[in-house]
């Protein structure tokens, strides 16, 4: 057995608690790491530490650690791990991204503390790292998403979020929501009926039945699947309806 099988059994135990029982948005400093920011400034640092306040990175770099009793930081000693984005932005590393703000999955302040922390001999590089969680997850000390643990110690966090069931939903009673109704663009070209039944009728132009389909509202967010058997999408913000370059309000 090597020790990166001994090692992994209750690793900051203590720390997973008190980050699964953090309701009053202490900091939580993963320190003493290697840290593969995949930032191109910041790049590559060995002996760093990595700071978050729930979903948000707030400090990335060395001695850290001074401060964490100050901040009343949950700290989790990341000796001999390596730090990763759990996220690759592969259109920034190809370039494809001009401005450092724009780099959505790098370990910068300021981006969401999605991360995944490796031993260092199986954390080589971005891709070595990303191969290790899909193939021997048991291996993985943290997988972070948004602050919250998903992985941990090789084993799934208690609480974690699950992933949906396969298949398309049925289709959902929405009798008494308020969003149920008649939508019509600023144009008056689009009216889109939303139904109780979880149905959707769209007249475009004076063309009745252009598109049919079912819906489903998640929070603000509206997906659509058309009885062609393509995918859709919508925003609810505020009072509007915002689908394909339309703005709606309800009729």
């Amino acid at each position: 057995m090597s020790a990166t099988d001994t090692d992994i059994a209750g690793w900051n135990s203590k720390a997973l608690d008190e980050i699964l029982s953090n309701d009053a948005g202490r900091p939580v400093l993963f320190t003493n790491a290697r840290i593969l920011t995949m930032d191109p400034l910041i790049g590559t640092m060995t002996g760093a530490d990595i700071l978050f306040v729930g979903s948000l990175i707030v400090a990335v770099g060395p001695s850290l650690f001074t401060a964490a009793e100050d901040d009343n930081a949950i700290v989790v000693d990341a000796t001999g791990t390596t730090v990763v984005p759990a996220v690759v932005d592969t259109v920034a590393l190809a370039g494809g991204r001009g401005e450092r703000s724009e780099y959505v999955a790098t370990l910068t302040p300021g981006n969401t503390s999605d991360l995944l922390v490796l031993p260092d001999e199986l954390a080589a590089d971005v891709p070595s790292a990303l191969a290790t969680l899909i193939s021997r997850p048991e291996q993985v000390r943290a997988l972070i998403a948004a602050g919250r643990p998903v992985l941990w110690a090789g084993a799934d966090a208690p609480g974690r979020a699950t992933a949906p069931e396969t298949g398309i939903p049925a289709s959902p009673d929405l009798t008494g929501n308020p969003r149920v109704g008649v939508w019509i663009d600023q144009d008056d070209f689009l009216h889109q009926e939303l139904t109780a039944d979880g149905r959707y009728d769209e007249t475009r132009g004076g063309r009745p039945h252009a598109y049919q389909g079912r819906y489903w509202i998640d929070g603000d967010r509206i997906d659509y699947l058309d009885d062609l058997g393509f995918w859709a999408v919508g925003h609810f913000r505020g009072d509007e309806l915002h689908h394909v370059g339309y703005i709606m309000h309800l009729g």
